[in-house]
């Protein structure tokens, strides 16, 4: 038998999926993270989950890792302490910015500080010009001085950025082959990192995989260690935040790679599955205990962002935070997440999150010491989660303690019993309000777009949340609880190249492109090789715009000019409705991307309902019947194909739960999946 584990480790809870490959059965399991040390709660409860099946991780053939590290490493500052070396006059980069205002109205504003204090961001005599030609020479016995200095001072990374090398790196490459040669310094390269025009987000970016780099090599070093000594011998992968696999040697260059990682995994489970029912284009709906996040599915395929932004001063303003250049998905964070603490802004309205409980001290109904009412909270208080099933029974949750916080958070509000209704309701209409700006921004209709949810508390709140999108279904599927841990085991192996060479459609050789797309496709063959798998297919795209203007987006190259220009204004008039006339179009970056097979992951199907009755009743609250009402409580595992749910209805399994208002329906399908319509 061949047995893949995925794991991902999320703000609040890790979370496990074991697969045999042979028979296609699953085996989960969800614990609570250890914020201070993940990858201890980590292999405590990989060791639990093998105990469980009674394996041993020896005869795992593969794991696949996400995590959160690197993103909570830049928002907590909790990097290396960096240096960026730069071209002389360039120093000042990271706090000039775009020098524009994301909000031109707040007289306070405020900005991400950078990662490197302005004292460790050193000037190196050197300059290249834009089309790659030497204007000045490299003073290399200058630059070895300032490495000297460096490394006496506790200097733990180096980020080198010099202007326009990625047109020609050799300035870049010298200084890292000295760096490598006469210190223990980690360094990071643009050139390597992300070889593209714009100096701030080349130089962010380029920053803060410096930053991160002895993180991730100290914390992938120890779970190597610690699984090789537990006996592991499989291949082991990292998911990056582009949803595709990545070597660890891959994983401890560029970091930086796996901003997004534990999320992508959510995104590429739900084009699986939309794929496995035959549905092409769908609203991946995520929500854990820390955040909600969207993403769309369009064509069978999640979309893919040239940039990610982190470490938001404002978390839902675009242009506060850093700019990665990385290849992502595009995930959206909506909202907030089952920790995320409500309570009563200076004008007396509530307000939940965007502070969560997270894992330590978590929601108050934890019992873990939170004194602070969450979302959690309020969906116990509602009824909708049985304190004693929770996690299947292993975690009981204190209703009491629940009860309080929200009396308190009450009178703060001058509410008596609607706090936990207006906590639920409040949440599931943010994360509405910004899914519908979010899926209209990209010229989509949200009531043409099947919403599947997942994450532990995705399906509490979905059907409320698509009812407010007009979405015309919900779709719960059968592992909903630990979703993104199973899109690690169906994600293949991948890696994404871009060369920035800007030019006019009308000025360009098409030889000259082939030969860039040659030269990334030859690298592309050597990290899929050295990951253990070999490329399966190229896929070609490049960031376009109109000349002159600001903004870019991505077009799909096939064929030859002619056929680009084509596509690049469907592209453009879909987004825009028409295409300026006069203005030429012109390309500033040429990405590949390159992609193993698709494991070969096939889940079992359900057998025929046998007993569709519910196995208790409770309380919970519905607005629609003014209150609390007897509600049937259903075993999800009880379900069969063809089973039917009117609501008011409750859907319980181990790692999550499904709440129906008395205005849905209910049927399973037979992959096991949830069903959910509306009456009206």
């Amino acid at each position: 038998m061949t047995y893949r584990i995925g794991m991902d480790i999320g703000g609040t809870f890790t979370d496990y999926v074991l697969l045999d490959e042979d028979t296609g059965q699953l085996r989960l399991h969800k614990r609570l993270t250890t914020p201070a040390d993940p990858a201890e709660g980590a292999l405590l409860g990989l060791r639990e989950l093998l105990h469980r099946t009674g394996l041993e991780l020896g005869e795992c053939a593969t794991l696949v890792h996400g995590t959160t590290l690197v993103t909570n490493a830049v928002i907590e500052r909790r990097g290396a302490r960096t240096a960026l070396l730069t071209t002389r006059g360039f120093r000042d980069i990271l706090e000039m910015g775009h020098e524009q205002r994301y909000d031109i109205y707040d007289l306070f504003l405020r900005y991400a500080q950078p990662l490197v204090d302005r004292r460790w961001r050193l000037e190196v005599d050197e300059r290249v010009d834009r089309d790659g030609s030497v204007v000045r020479a490299l003073d290399v016995d200058a630059v070895r001085q300032q490495v000297r200095a460096m490394a006496e001072t506790g200097i733990e990374a180096v980020a080198v950025c010099f202007l326009h090398s990625y047109r020609n790196p050799s300035h870049e490459q010298a200084v890292a082959q000295l760096i490598r040669r006469e210190t223990d310094l980690r360094v990071s390269v643009s050139s390597e990192v992300v070889p593209e025009l714009r100096e701030f987000e080349r130089t962010a970016t380029t920053v803060a995989n410096a930053y991160v780099q002895p993180l991730i090599d100290r914390y992938l070093g120890r779970l190597e260690r610690e699984l090789e000594e537990r006996g592991f011998r499989g291949r082991f992968y990292l998911m990056q935040s582009s949803g595709g696999l990545a070597a660890l040697d891959v994983a401890r260059r560029f970091p930086v790679r796996l901003l997004e990682s534990g999320p992508a995994g959510g995104a590429i489970v739900g084009a699986y599955l939309g794929r496995q029912l035959g549905l092409a284009d769908l609203i991946a709906f995520d929500m854990g205990g820390t955040t909600a996040k969207i993403c769309m599915i369009q064509g069978g395929r999640p979309a893919l962002a040239a940039e990610v932004e982190v470490g938001r001063v404002h978390r839902f303003k675009k242009g506060s935070g850093l700019p990665i250049k990385t290849p992502v998905l595009d995930l959206m964070e909506i909202g907030a997440g089952g920790g995320s603490v409500a309570f009563a802004n200076r004008l007396g309205l509530l307000q939940v999150g965007p502070h969560s409980a997270g894992a330590d001290p978590g929601p108050a109904c934890y019992g873990l010491g939170g004194e602070e009412p969450t979302v959690t909270d309020a969906c116990l208080k509602l009824g909708y989660l049985d304190p004693a099933y929770f996690l299947g029974g292993e975690m009981e949750l204190d209703a009491a303690a629940a009860e309080e916080v929200l009396r308190r958070l009450g009178q703060a509000l001058s509410l008596k019993d609607e706090a936990a209704w207006g906590v639920y309701n409040v949440v599931c209409e943010n994360m509405a309000g910004a899914a519908r700006v979010h899926i209209i921004e990209k010229g989509r209709d949200p009531r043409r777009f099947p919403l599947i949810a997942y994450g532990g508390a995705g399906p509490l709140h979905a059907v409320r949340v698509a009812r407010s999108l007009g979405a015309p279904e919900v779709i719960v599927p059968p592992i909903s609880g630990v979703a993104a841990a199973l899109g690690f085991l169906v994600a293949p192996i991948s890696f994404e190249f871009s060369r920035s060479f800007p030019a006019e459609l009308r000025s360009l050789v098409w030889a000259d492109v082939e030969g860039l797309y040659q030269e990334m496709e030859e690298q592309a063959l050597a990290h899929l090789r050295s990951a253990g798998t070999e490329p399966v297919r190229f896929e070609r795209e490049a960031e376009m715009r109109l000349a002159g203007q600001f903004h870019d987006i991505l077009v799909p190259v096939r064929g030859g000019l002619e056929e680009l220009r084509r596509n690049f204004e469907r592209e453009y008039a879909r987004l825009y409705h028409d295409v300026l006339p006069g203005y030429e179009p012109m390309v500033l970056n040429w990405r590949l991307r390159a992609l193993g097979p698709d494991p070969d992951v096939r889940l079992p199907r359900l057998a025929p309902a046998a007993d569709g009755h519910p196995r208790g009743h409770r309380p919970a609250y519905f607005p629609e019947a003014e209150g609390f009402v007897s509600t049937p409580v259903y075993d999800r595992y009880a379900l069969g194909v063809g089973s039917e749910i009117t609501g008011p209805a409750i859907v319980e399994e181990r790692e999550s739960t499904t709440v129906l208002g008395p205005r849905e329906h209910l049927q399973v399908d037979q992959l096991g999946n949830l069903r959910v319509n509306f009456a009206d």
